[in-house]
């Protein structure tokens, strides 16, 4: 297949282009970019007044299958990403049973060929089961396919056994994602600790709990060699300790969820459990940080946390009901609206977060515009301005705090190696 998208204002950080460019795919790769190219294809886009991006990466989603089918599965966690103008997803491994073994990871790879319109990368664990004891057989899962280690929504405390497992992951070369938690300073926290809390009679959570671990990781990575990958930074001291460490030279990397630039604990309401979220909302200082650290490059990755759960789990008791909102179809607005439109970062430094930095992280061969580089691609309208509903979403769930939002920015074109599965802003299948 053909297919040719014209007039497009093309930004690619991965070469610093930004400018008006045609761009022409054959089947799966891209062929040509040039200044204006005339020649006839089976599709067409007029993609004047729209930016054309690398195709986006979030290299952290819970698409809960196997197991937990009725929050999300592969193929409407897939789908979801596409009206994201997400091209490649990485999914955490706590389902059911946990990403531990290579049956579970070719399982997931199975389906994602089968049902996924995107591309979909699993992350093995790092304990079996994550019950925090046993290593995993890293090497075997990493033959099997997967793209890194973590036990995301838990925390190996065993410190010996994290390293271990980070000596097992340098010599696989691939990253350990870490979910900083001390379970030992959480306590049943269910939102940030302090005024706010108090004022709703809900159990704090502290940013100490996150600080330790974010330091503790940095430490055994730094002794290791390993690639860290600090996931969900969201406190002040989480983004200096990070600072620190990179003006050390020291191999981390870190990541923001858009929540987290984008809300404060003010939000947070006992009715409102699509407030609750872990790492919690924090306050306006750390938001000032987390954005501060996005412009000077300490935060080099924007990644959604998306963590769907169905609506009756979400309608309980602020206490009992689970961590967790949908991000993949809001967070490209959202940082449209929050980091572009307020000048905050340029569109290459924003795309840049989106695309070529978790491409590196990953160490695939993606997140770029170049002839001979598979077509995942994005457009997107800039200037268009409209309010999230929750209930167009293609996720299964729509726990997401943004309902009604009015942001600028929208997806109007997904590609994913030269299909197009997103036109005109709908799911083309």
């Amino acid at each position: 297949m053909k297919l040719l998208i014209k007039n497009g204002r093309v930004i690619d950080p991965a070469t610093k282009l930004d400018a008006i460019k045609d761009i022409l795919v054959l089947n799966e790769k891209i062929v040509e970019v040039q200044d204006e190219i005339n020649q006839e294809a089976d599709e067409i886009i007029d993609a004047k007044g729209y930016w054309v991006v690398p195709g986006l990466i979030d290299v952290h989603v819970h698409l809960r299958e196997p197991g937990f089918e009725h929050k999300e599965t592969i193929e409407t966690g897939s789908k979801s990403a596409a009206m994201g103008g997400f091209t490649t997803i990485c999914c955490m491994p706590n389902t059911q049973p946990v990403v531990d073994s290579v049956e579970i990871v070719q399982y997931i790879k199975e389906k994602t060929k089968r049902q996924a319109v995107v591309n979909v990368l699993p992350i093995g664990s790092i304990t079996k089961g994550q019950m925090g004891k046993e290593l995993v057989d890293v090497e075997k899962l990493v033959e099997s396919g997967i793209c890194g280690i973590s036990e995301d929504g838990k925390t190996v405390m065993d410190s010996a056994l994290l390293k271990k497992a980070m000596e097992q992951a340098k010599a696989a070369n691939i990253p350990v994602f870490s979910h900083c938690e001390d379970h030992t300073l959480v306590q049943g926290g269910a939102m940030n600790a302090g005024k706010k809390a108090e004022a709703l009679g809900i159990k704090g959570l502290g940013r100490d709990a996150e600080e330790v671990i974010i330091a503790r990781d940095i430490i055994l990575a730094r002794n290791t060699g390993v690639k860290l990958h600090l996931c969900h930074v969201s406190t002040k001291g989480g983004v200096e300790l990070t600072r620190e460490a990179k003006q050390r030279g020291e191999n981390v990397t870190a990541e923001v969820c858009p929540h987290h630039f984008a809300l404060t604990e003010d939000i947070v309401e006992k009715d409102f459990t699509n407030s609750k979220m872990n790492p919690p909302l924090r306050t306006g200082e750390d938001v000032d940080a987390i954005k501060q650290g996005l412009v000077d490059g300490t935060i080099e990755v924007i990644a959604t946390d998306h963590a769907p759960h169905h609506a009756d789990e979400k309608n309980q008791e602020f206490h009992q009901a689970p961590f967790g909102i949908v991000g993949l179809e809001t967070a490209l607005s959202i940082g449209m609206t929050e980091l572009v439109a307020t000048k905050l970062l340029t569109p290459m430094s924003f795309i840049e977060k989106m695309t070529i930095n978790p491409a590196k992280l990953l160490g695939i061969d993606k997140g770029t515009i170049q002839v001979g580089k598979i077509a995942d691609i994005t457009i997107l309208d800039s200037n268009l301005e409209y309010e999230i509903d929750v209930n167009t979403f293609a996720s299964k769930s729509n726990n997401s705090p943004f309902h009604g939002s009015k942001v600028k920015g929208k997806v109007m074109f997904t590609i994913v190696a030269g299909e197009i599965i997103v036109e005109n802003g709908e799911l083309k299948h």
